[in-house]
């Protein structure tokens, strides 16, 4: 797989930021309350990704590393208080909506992360397609989890009505506790896939999947367990 191409389909799917690393939790349980805010935050986000993977990138053999962390922290916060007048002039309704989430952003570990375990080593076009895919990732898994709970909490989607007359929604959904249930759910799911990947590389490479007790082929690991 092109190496570019890779760094989208490991920040989008493989290394996904919210739901396989459990990164930026704090945004994704605040602001998922509607499928718009998950994506002002997860673009906003993306773009501060974008932005400070480039230039840390291109300043990576000049930073010293004993201020190399500092450094990250003020590139950040310069991308991200540009981010955040932006919004502020072009989209205000999503800026109150966002509101003390959109700051936070400089301290967001996902993008610290990858600013100190990738784009500090790796060209700059590489670095730009992990803040890409991380990004994306990021938007993906915030506009999911707002649509679900916006759906099931309010009967809303993108604030135009799906519930039907008669059935109400489930305020619990827009709470605290609702968060974790869809997150939870959406974790379950990427395991599911993740486990089920992992057992079709095991038949594919040595001819097992794991499972002893499924299985009637005699084999060294069974007659070790029978020992």
């Amino acid at each position: 797989m092109n190496k570019y191409i890779e760094r989208l389909y490991n920040g989008i799917i493989k290394e996904n930021p919210t739901l396989i690393l459990m990164l930026g939790m704090c945004p994704t349980l605040a602001v998922s309350t509607r499928a718009m805010n998950g994506i002002g935050m997860g673009l906003s986000t993306t773009a501060v990704l974008i932005l400070s993977n480039l230039v840390i990138s291109l300043l990576r053999k000049v930073i010293p590393d004993q201020v190399r962390l500092p450094s990250y922290i003020v590139i950040v916060a310069s991308l991200v208080t540009v981010t955040e007048l932006l919004i502020e002039a072009y989209l205000p309704s999503l800026y109150e909506a966002l509101g003390i989430y959109i700051p936070l952003i400089v301290v967001n570990c996902i993008i610290l992360g990858r600013a100190e375990a990738y784009a500090n080593k790796n060209t700059p076009g590489l670095a730009i397609m992990d803040g890409l895919g991380m990004g994306l990732g990021f938007t993906i898994a915030l506009t999911l989890a707002g649509l679900f709970r916006e759906v099931l909490g309010a009967g809303t989607a993108f604030d135009l009505k799906v519930l039907p007359d008669g059935v109400d929604p489930i305020g619990i959904f827009i709470q605290p506790p609702g968060a974790f249930l869809i997150i939870a759910f959406f974790i379950i799911i990427m395991n599911a896939i993740g486990i089920k990947t992992r057992q079709r590389k095991l038949v594919e490479n040595d001819g097992c999947d794991g499972c002893c007790a499924a299985c009637s082929a005699p084999c060294e690991k069974a007659e070790e367990e029978a020992k």
